[in-house]
């Protein structure tokens, strides 16, 4: 989805920008080495990078071995 039509920045860049340690919307802007230009894109640019660095802190959290298969998840309750 393109959030910055102006930057053609997308939600893919936002992901990829936290992915590599952004947590600012500045640091978004940079890591396509743009910046906000009319700033219409800068609400969704705060609400997607809210999201992707929860996605991110939660993927650190729990290492992919240990999240339970719906299976066990049956087995156990």
């Amino acid at each position: 989805m393109v959030v910055c039509s102006c930057n053609r920045l997308t939600h893919k860049d936002v992901e990829a920008a936290v992915a590599d340690g952004a947590t600012r919307p500045r640091e978004i802007y940079a890591a396509r080495n743009c910046k906000a230009q009319c700033g219409n894109c800068v609400k969704g640019v705060v609400c997607l990078l809210r999201e992707a660095r929860l996605k991110h802190m939660k993927k650190a959290e729990v290492p992919a071995h240990m999240v339970p298969v719906a299976a066990d998840v049956a087995l156990s309750a």
